[in-house]
């Protein structure tokens, strides 16, 4: 399963949606995602894993590398109902990563609407589920 991506910005924080898998073959696509989350927003970056099916260690080192990527432009990277395993284990050199249960949860922790009422620009990958962009 390819991975997809959804970035939304909001007034002081953004959230990166993913779907799919994310493994070996999804680091690029993750790669411009994170790329794409830092030339266009600013504040925090809510990393939403709702709708992943799963990821493998060298995704969950791309994680890692997208916080330590995030943090040296003063920009935090969280966690949202991340996978079943849970087994995401950040090195010693990943900057703190806070981890919710749920988008909602991590949106409510910011003072942020959970409606989507304040999101104000979206991008996707063109197979994002629920319609292209």
């Amino acid at each position: 399963m390819t991975l997809q991506w959804r970035y939304t910005t909001r007034d002081d924080l953004s959230v990166l949606s993913l779907s799919g898998s994310l493994g070996e073959q999804a680091l690029a696509r993750f790669g411009g995602a994170v790329g794409w989350a830092l030339a266009r927003g600013t504040g925090p970056v809510v990393l939403d894993l709702t709708a992943l099916s799963g990821w493998s260690a060298d995704g969950q080192r791309a994680i890692a590398d997208a916080a330590r990527q995030l943090a040296t432009h003063q920009r935090t990277l969280e966690l949202a109902a991340i996978p079943a395993d849970g087994s995401l284990v950040p090195d010693g050199r990943c900057p703190l990563m806070p981890v919710h249960p749920d988008l909602d949860a991590a949106l409510a922790a910011h003072g942020a609407q959970t409606d989507g009422t304040e999101a104000r620009q979206e991008w996707r990958t063109t197979a994002w589920p629920g319609g292209a962009s």
